[in-house]
């Protein structure tokens, strides 16, 4: 299988994945936090949206934002579920875009020199996401089992 399909395929399962397991959540959930010093439900989302663009961004642009106190702090911000889901259906597209718009030899050669994925393929990125999605995934299931909310099983319909 080649590079790309393989990529946009893994990309489009995790954001299904993703989407199941939070879809639960509602409006009101948005200011939900399993404790006072954790983010809120809208910020995890908006994280997730942020970490997108910056593993892109980061990827093919060699632009890796090193400001983590600045971006915890944006997305800290989130204050409505529903334009964070926006914002991160927008990071998905934005990203997908990026993986299609590349070509094999840009998705298999190497990102350039950097502090988080040294050394790696481009394409690599993807694994990048699926990992961190999938952290925030579980930590938004147990969010919304906290809030009396059943997330649906990830990997069906």
């Amino acid at each position: 299988m080649q590079l790309k399909t393989e990529a946009l395929m893994t990309l489009d399962a995790t954001r299904r994945f993703f989407d199941r397991t939070t879809r639960c959540l509602t409006e009101a959930d948005s200011g939900f936090r399993a404790s006072p010093e954790t983010w809120t439900v809208a910020a995890h989302i908006a994280h997730v949206a942020q970490t997108l663009d910056w593993f892109r961004e980061g990827c093919f642009d060699d632009r890796w934002r090193m400001d983590f106190d600045a971006m915890t702090g944006e997305t800290a911000a989130a204050t409505s579920l529903a334009e964070a889901r926006a914002g991160l259906a927008a990071a998905w597209d934005r990203l997908r875009a990026r993986i299609e718009a590349a070509s094999e030899a840009e998705l298999a050669g190497t990102i350039a020199d950097n502090p988080i994925l040294p050394g790696r393929p481009r394409v690599h990125l993807v694994d990048a996401v699926v990992d961190h999605t999938g952290h925030h995934r579980g930590a938004l299931a147990v969010y919304a089992r906290l809030a009396g909310r059943v997330p649906e099983m990830p990997y069906a319909d």
